[in-house]
């Protein structure tokens, strides 16, 4: 994973009411260590650039959300957000993971292993009568 993967351009999508969030919100996260805050008026939303190292959209949100602000709740940015979470978790959670693949004669092993391992796909038909013609 490149340190390009890791950096985050997001927008957070605010209610129409209370309207005027949108100024506020930005200042309030401009005091917040290495995050770039961008506010769009026009789209009641605020862009955000950060090292996913450092911070996730689901902390950004809540730390909003904490404040008081009130976030869009459709469905659409539910989903997004939703989504977003989920891979931002992932990646947080492949970054501990090794980056170099496996030797080929450790995967063999693992399935070697798993061949010897009853499991769902395993057939107790005998093999003479899975031949029968």
């Amino acid at each position: 994973m490149t340190s390009g993967d890791l950096r985050k351009k997001r927008e957070i999508l605010f209610s129409k009411f209370p309207p005027g969030q949108v100024p506020e919100a930005a200042d309030d996260l401009k005091h917040l260590e290495e995050v770039e805050v961008q506010p769009k008026f026009e789209k009641r939303s605020v862009g955000v650039a950060y090292e996913l190292s450092q911070h996730t959209l689901r902390e950004l949100d809540e730390h909003l959300i904490d404040k008081g602000y009130h976030l869009d709740n459709t469905l659409l940015t539910k989903l997004t957000r939703a989504l977003i979470y989920y891979v931002e978790d992932t990646q947080l959670h492949n970054m501990g993971a090794p980056e170099k693949r496996l030797k080929r004669s450790s995967q063999e092993a693992y399935v070697k292993a798993w061949e010897h391992h009853p499991h769902g796909d395993h057939d107790d038909t005998p093999p003479e009568w899975r031949e029968y013609k």
